[in-house]
Order: structure tokens, then C-alpha cells, then sequence
């Protein structure tokens, strides 16, 4: 198949006579390139394998603000930005934007800025928890000639108008769609988590199938949100994950649940449980624990159980079925928690193989510790459901 790149260069100039028709030529150009890109990943990940890329092992030796940006000589990267805000009047909402960088060729004499060396994806979700609706926007580029990428000198990560633009340690969020818009700037309360131990994050037994995995747990957030043209001042907490590997789930695990919160005793949780074919827990489920003071504490599969409580939700779009309340338990914290969410319908369905579909959404949480009450907010992540996750580079 002959690819016209051409398709790819977006045409600036208004067809003031007739949008309609102009709307109408950029969706089939949209849908036009990433059809090929779609075509292309098959291509070169086909050819292409995993001896060209590092494994994530341990005594990898982490820095920042380096470790906050690129690593191309991995295969798979991701940074993960949700967050729980709301506005002086108590309008509620989450937010997700989430930037993907995969590999797919490293050929040195490919140097065209249309050459594709890296997809870059890209999800934005916005969840109205006080008007109960969900929307959510996906997109696929290659880096062009400043279409998408990572930049650390000029300390930026952005594909097409979506962008973070970090300024020292603080980070402005800004993403459009085309009912809502997000600016927002987050502030970090807590230094940067490295989850796992020995600076990986064990996904199976293998050597290799892990991750480097870091997070920004409490992260102060300020800015605005503009719904269908009404714009709210909103101001909570987010939640940063940056991780980057080249094998992680083996062709056993299907998908895997997890959780990010943030309790109101100023200290955090991330914890998951990756699911087998066979029903049953992985042993390389993880977890780590953040103290008031940032102190973080790995938790292995023993130290805490996830448990559906009996509510559901079901896809329309997707036929997926997915658990929406949850009961967590770390006994050695004394910590016992129900997770609700006040918007079932959270499901991000993707619309090709590239973008996988998941449920992604804020949540709230009750219950103790020990005897005093513990209450939270944070995000879940339920991935398989509709379908087993698999990566490039998978087993």
C-alpha cells in the first residue's frame, strides 16, 4: 500500500463559504491518516522487535527533572494526569489527560520529519460529577515537524494544542475539546515516588517485565474549567503517574485494577491487582503507601486486598461490565475504605486497536483507620474488561 503523507499537513486557512463541508473533509482526512497510522504501527511493530529497546531492571539510576521527560530508548512510555476538582460553588468534576509515546522504529537513516519513529496518543476525559456526564476525545500523531513529542529542554510534552508546560517544579495543564476546555496549574506538595523496589516496578517473574515507574502523588491544583461555554473557576488535588518499559503484561494477565488516593489525612495509596485468564490475582500485584511527610512504603500482594462490593456498571458502547464499587483493606495500616463513584459512566472507548478501551474515573472514599474516620477522593482504573490489554512487546 502506497501512503499519501500528504493526508497528514493540516490546512490552516477557514472555507468561510462553506464549514460544513470543511468539517466534513477534515473528519475523513482525520479518519484517512489514522487509518495509515494504524497500518503503518502493524508494519514496522511486526518488524521491528524488543532487542532495539531497554528492559526496565533494577539499579536503574533515576533523576530529576530528567526522569520527568523522555525515554525513547524504551519502547513504551506513558504520563497520566487525573485529578478531583470543583468549583466555589461545589460543582464537581475529574479529569483525565493522559499522554502516550510508543516506539516503532529506531532505523538512524530515516530522518524525514514525516518518518514515524514514535506514535504519539493522547486521551482527554472530563468527568461533570455534579451534572452526571462524561466526555471524552482521543488522538493519534506522529512527531511531524512539531505535530507531538517530549521535549526536556524546553521542558514540554504536548500533542497538537494539548500541552504541559513544566515551569520548575510546577506544571500547567492546558487541553481543548470541543465542549469543554482545561487549564489548570499544579503545584506538588509531596517529592517525586518511585514505586516498586530497586527502582522497578515487577509486573511478572521474568527479568524485564516491569516498569520504571514514578509518581507525583498530591499535587495542589488551581485553574479553570469551561463546559458548553459556561466557565468555572476549580481548584482540588491531581495525581501524576509517569512510567516507561518495554515488556510488562505477559500473555497470562488480561488486565489489571487501579487505584490512586488521596486521603484526607494527607497521605496517598496507589495499589493493583493484574488479573489472570484463569480468574485468579497475579503474585506481582503491587501497591506503595505515602506517609503525611512523603515517606513512601512498598506494598506487596499480601499486605492488601481489592474486592468488588456487588455494584456494577454495564457499556453500552462497549458490552464490558465493570465493577464501580470497591472494597480496599490494608491491614497492616489499619486501613479499610469503600470506593463509590458518583458517575457510573466513565468508560473511555477506544475506536481502533491502538487505543484500548477502559474505564477511567473519579471516585470517593470512606471508611477508617483503625478507629478514627478516613475519607478521600482519588481515581480507578479498570482495564480487560472489554477486552485483554496487550502491548507491543507483550509476551
Amino acid at each position: 500500500m502506497k501512503i499519501n503523507w500528504r493526508i497528514a499537513i493540516r490546512r490552516e486557512r477557514d472555507d468561510v463559504a462553506c464549514p460544513a463541508a470543511r468539517r466534513r473533509r477534515i473528519a475523513v482526512r482525520s479518519l484517512i491518516f489514522l487509518c495509515s497510522l494504524c497500518f503503518l504501527f502493524l508494519i514496522f511493530s511486526s518488524g521491528q522487535t524488543n532487542e532495539h529497546y531497554r528492559l526496565a531492571i533494577p539499579g536503574y539510576r533515576y533523576s530529576f527533572p530528567h526522569d520527568h521527560f523522555n525515554h525513547p530508548d524504551f519502547q513504551t512510555e506513558w504520563w497520566y494526569y487525573t485529578g478531583n476538582l470543583q468549583s466555589p460553588d461545589g460543582h464537581r468534576f475529574g479529569f483525565e489527560l493522559t499522554f502516550f509515546r510508543q516506539a516503532i522504529d529506531r532505523e538512524a537513516s530515516r530522518n524525514s520529519n514525516w518518518d514515524i519513529h514514535d506514535l504519539y496518543l493522547a486521551h482527554l476525559a472530563l468527568s461533570d460529577l455534579s451534572g452526571g456526564r462524561f466526555y471524552h476525545i482521543e488522538r493519534t500523531n506522529r512527531a511531524g515537524p512539531g505535530i507531538a513529542g517530549i521535549d526536556e529542554a524546553s521542558q514540554r510534552i504536548w500533542n497538537g494544542n494539548w500541552q504541559v508546560q513544566w515551569k520548575d517544579s510546577n506544571q500547567l495543564l492546558q487541553a481543548t475539546a470541543n465542549n469543554f476546555d482545561l487549564r489548570i496549574t499544579l503545584y506538588p506538595e509531596k517529592a517525586p515516588v518511585i514505586h516498586g523496589e530497586n527502582g522497578v516496578s515487577q509486573k511478572a517473574a521474568a527479568s524485564g517485565d516491569a516498569s520504571h515507574y514514578i509518581s507525583l502523588t498530591r499535587l495542589d491544583t488551581e485553574g479553570s474549567i469551561t463546559l458548553n461555554g459556561t466557565r468555572f473557576a476549580v481548584s482540588g488535588l491531581s495525581w501524576m503517574d509517569h512510567e516507561f518499559f518495554t515488556h510488562q503484561l505477559t500473555s497470562e494477565q488480561t488486565g489489571w485494577d487501579w487505584l490512586s488516593l488521596q486521603l484526607n489525612d494527607r497521605s496517598e495509596l496507589m495499589l493493583f491487582q493484574i488479573r489472570r485468564k484463569d480468574g485468579s490475582i497475579d503474585p506481582y500485584s503491587a501497591g506503595t503507601y505515602i506517609d503525611s511527610q512523603g515517606r513512601a512504603t512498598h506494598l506487596k500482594k499480601l499486605d492488601f486486598a481489592l474486592q468488588p462490593a456487588g455494584e456494577t456498571w454495564k457499556s453500552p458502547a462497549s458490552g464490558a461490565t465493570y465493577p464501580i464499587h470497591w472494597k480496599i483493606a490494608v491491614p497492616k495500616l489499619e486501613i479499610e475504605l469503600q470506593a463509590k463513584t458518583l458517575l457510573p459512566s466513565q468508560e473511555l472507548a477506544g475506536k481502533t486497536s491502538l487505543a484500548p478501551t477502559y474505564w477511567e474515573g473519579a471516585i470517593d472514599l470512606t471508611g477508617n483507620r483503625a478507629s478514627a474516620p478516613l475519607t478521600g477522593r482519588g481515581y480507578l482504573e479498570m482495564t480487560g474488561y472489554a477486552a485483554p490489554v496487550q502491548f507491543n512487546g507483550t509476551n
